[in-house]
């Protein structure tokens, strides 16, 4: 629970940071800008704050690892909500609106998950997870998309390390396999989700071409 809110929070913090130019520049995710990215991080928000007030009473059928659908495919940015995300992040027109916009949304959503239950039920995407195990799957969202915000603005506040070390964890229980303890907390997160090619180095210490495989996560 306190990482959750650790994580949005310096998610948050490194978005009010930005300039208006920021908002044009890519980020880590590909195919999208800074603003589509931040157009997104409205839509987590809200997706928080309902799961958080959809209840559930059946056991729950998902936990923070198996919360996430695993692909070994990149994703092509063909699918219908990363296009709209795409459109209604043009639609702000000012980069200030968008910044307002997550910050109200995103406070609210704040607000809820400190007062929720940690072991109460909720449903989401057709599962049900407890509240606990719902915000933790989210430590792992807020870091990599903080990663993917500050891909382009080296001078940008860095996730929390106690955020990296859980999502990198979380990365290795999903993959079933370690990485390289040489890796840092960010590098593995990067390399393990695709976001970045491994070096000669780093894919030496993967174990050559054949054992690195990338995780997309959705």
């Amino acid at each position: 629970m306190d990482l959750f809110s650790m994580s949005w929070a310096a998610l948050r913090r490194a978005v009010a940071g930005l300039s208006d130019g920021d908002f044009a520049r890519p980020s880590g995710c590909a195919g999208w800008l800074v603003r589509d990215l931040v157009c997104h991080l409205v839509i987590d928000a809200q997706d928080v704050l309902i799961t958080l007030a959809t209840p559930a009473d059946g056991e729950p059928t998902r936990d923070a690892v198996t919360y996430w659908e695993v692909s070994r495919t990149p994703p092509t940015g063909e699918d219908p909500l990363d296009a709209l995300t795409v459109r209604l992040a043009a639609a702000y027109e000012d980069p200030r609106l968008l910044t307002f916009h997550l910050d109200d949304v995103g406070s609210a959503a704040g607000r809820a998950a400190s007062l929720a239950d940690p072991a109460a039920r909720v449903a989401t995407r057709g599962e049900v997870l407890t509240v606990a195990d719902y915000l933790s799957a989210y430590v792992l969202e807020w870091t990599l998309h903080h990663l993917d915000l500050i891909a382009y603005l080296p001078d940008a506040e860095q996730p929390p390390a106690e955020g990296l070390a859980r999502s990198q964890a979380m990365l290795e229980r999903i993959a079933a396999r370690a990485l390289p303890a040489s890796f840092r907390d960010a590098d593995a997160l990067l390399i393990g989700t695709g976001r970045r090619a491994p070096t000669e180095a780093e894919l030496a210490d993967l174990g050559g071409p054949t054992a690195h495989g990338a995780l997309y996560l959705g």
